[in-house]
């Protein structure tokens, strides 16, 4: 019977996931019917940016258990994999607090304390948040000006710096209901969260710069302002509260910081068709990790003292 229970609650989740993703590229479809431009498909430019959207996931989830590995919680990376495209999921329901509550639930499942779990759920945001502006002051110099510019490097050290600031740590846990086992992560694990994080950003702008060209649009944009204009608009997409997975908001971003370089008609086709692959990838890899299931019964490592 509890088998059967958990099988009717994944194909309910299942259904409810892929009526809002549907929902996400039937809001997108209108858009590229109505386009101006003469789209060519190459196939190997595709496949690249397919491939680089692999790359990403690795890369971020590896960064996930860089985290948690300086709370001395282990998570191997396969489980570790299934956890983070389940929580992926969450992101297209309406409020952010899906994806963060799904990846706590699912990460204490395997076997990691409580704390530790929602600790490095706010933690992959920070350095996200950071990284990302890091990368956008250095990738888009001439899209704000110098002070603009300042901001983003002082909010990504800011972020990055208060998860190795003790003090900050523990008055952020206690924000949001935790207690006070939350505590800061080695210097060691800040930096090598932050540096998969970095360079899973750049790997973003591949995508994103090898679909351009794998629609056929002319090679007018560059490698490193792709990844600016993609970094600047995800994360904007983001902390967008009210707009599940950043609808509308990411792909407004992407057109105005888009058409310098492609015109009107090739920065709204690359806009939805970013969207379309990000959403169609995710809800592949999401529903496959659910068709999988888990495994239960690991045993918590004690945090160090």
């Amino acid at each position: 019977m509890g088998r059967r229970w958990r099988l009717a609650a994944q194909l309910l989740v299942a259904v409810v996931v892929l009526a809002l993703v549907a929902r996400t590229i039937a809001a997108n479809w209108s858009s590229y019917r109505s386009l101006s431009v003469d789209l060519r498909l190459q196939p190997g430019w595709l496949l690249l940016s397919l491939a680089s959207l692999v790359a990403v996931s690795a890369l971020q989830i590896e960064s996930w258990r860089r985290i948690l590995a300086g709370w001395a919680q282990s998570l191997r990376f396969l489980p570790g994999a299934r956890i983070w495209f389940l929580a992926n999921l969450g992101r297209y329901v309406p409020g952010k607090v899906w994806s963060v509550a799904g990846m706590v639930v699912l990460a204490e499942q395997e076997g990691v304390q409580r704390w530790a779990a929602a600790a490095s759920a706010v933690a992959v945001q920070a350095v996200g948040l950071g990284t990302a502006a890091a990368l956008v002051a250095a990738a888009t110099p001439h899209a704000a000006s110098p002070l603009r510019l300042a901001g983003a490097v002082l909010v990504a050290l800011g972020t990055v710096g208060l998860l190795a600031w003790k003090g900050a740590l523990a008055r952020l846990g206690r924000m949001v209901g935790a207690t006070a086992e939350w505590r800061a992560l080695p210097p060691g694990a800040v930096l090598a969260g932050s540096g998969l994080t970095f360079l899973s950003w750049c790997v973003y702008g591949v995508a994103f710069w090898a679909l351009g060209r794998g629609l056929g649009l002319p090679p007018a944009l560059p490698l490193i302002d792709a990844a600016g204009v993609f970094a600047l608009g995800y994360i904007l997409g983001l902390l967008a509260l009210f707009a599940p997975g950043g609808l509308g908001i990411r792909e407004g971003v992407f057109y105005v910081l888009l058409v310098p370089y492609l015109g009107s008609g090739g920065a709204l086709a690359l806009s939805v068709a970013s969207r379309l692959e990000l959403t169609v990838t995710e809800a592949v890899a999401g529903l496959g990790a659910l068709a999988i299931g888990g495994r239960k019964g690991r045993v918590p490592i004690e945090p160090r003292a």
